[in-house]
């Protein structure tokens, strides 16, 4: 396992000391963006894609209100933590989708590529009863007296891999909206091509740096503007071809859903130096034989006083 380790994080060092160009003491912090998303705030069940919580350093050596052209200049430090369970863990059914505990930290780099913005970048991802994800959520559910949860025998094999993300958006002033299309592909983990758009009204984000989540799609204000003040309404949708997913692992009977989609819908608002997002996304059944899709509540509390 840890050879594997080596291998990925030497891959990763490799990609993040090729794209950065500036030393390294010369970066300092523009931004952070966290958020928590979890299907108890969202459909009320537990089940699925049940929960994550997702956090980023964004560095650089300054922030002019729109990203560089240079790539490497902007890099986004991630760290994500994921919870894909069935939707019985006490008696999960034959053909349900196994648990999952996932980790990973990754580095991704934002630039302007002729009008077009970019983000580029990998993670190294650990998945399976090496990470302790089963046993925290086990704890969890213990504090707050909810169903205990039987999936020792039910869960993803351990394995750590690196995973790629490249996506590409443009945004269009609407006058009092921004619409941004975009394309993004990803491979390591889950191997897809997703295309879809986020439509954004309100002034705040305008000026600013905006990073996408991985299970929802929101878009999470990491970079404020000097001037970044009141609310913004988001909505945004996304469609994607799915080849394969490690969560789904063929070899144990499960056949992803060729097609996924997600529909999503938040609001932001700022004061002072803090910031609060609340947002719902509808995901689309993941794999053959799930019943139905699922709803999922996000939130971001970035309070600062």
């Amino acid at each position: 396992m840890w050879q594997a380790v080596g291998r990925a994080a030497f891959t990763l060092l490799f990609i993040v000391g090729t794209v950065s160009e500036a030393p390294a003491q010369d970066r300092g912090r523009l931004g952070q963006a966290r958020l928590f998303t979890n299907d108890l705030i969202g459909d009320g069940e537990d089940r699925w894609r049940s929960g994550a919580y997702w956090v980023s350093d964004v560095r650089g050596l300054d922030w002019a209100g729109a990203l560089p052209e240079r790539m490497g200049a902007v890099m986004e430090y991630r760290f994500r933590g994921e919870v894909i369970a069935p939707s019985n863990l006490n008696a999960p059914a034959p053909g349900d989708r196994l648990f999952a505990g996932v980790l990973s930290v990754g580095a991704h780099t934002h630039f302007d590529w002729h009008g077009y913005e970019v983000s580029f970048g990998a993670d190294i991802v650990a998945m399976g009863e090496q990470t302790g994800i089963r046993h925290l959520q086990e704890a969890m559910h213990d504090v707050f007296s909810l169903a205990s949860s039987n999936v020792e025998t039910f869960q993803v094999d351990n394995g750590i891999y690196l995973h790629g993300t490249l996506e590409l958006g443009r945004e269009y002033n609407l006058g009092n909206s921004r619409l941004r299309p975009f394309v993004e592909v990803q491979a390591g983990v889950e191997t897809m091509a997703r295309a879809g758009m986020d439509w954004t009204f309100g002034g705040y984000g305008d000026g600013g740096l905006r990073l996408r989540d991985v299970t929802t799609g929101q878009r999470i204000s990491a970079v404020d503007s000097p001037f970044d003040q009141g609310y913004s309404f988001l909505l945004g949708g996304d469609i994607a071809y799915v080849d394969n997913s490690r969560y789904l692992p063929s070899d144990r009977g499960y056949t992803p859903e060729d097609t996924r989609y997600r529909l999503r819908a938040g609001v932001n608002y700022a004061f002072g130096h803090s910031n609060v997002f609340y947002g719902m996304t509808y995901l689309s059944e993941e794999f053959v034989g799930q019943p139905e899709g699922q709803t999922v509540g996000s939130l971001t509390l970035a309070l600062e006083f």
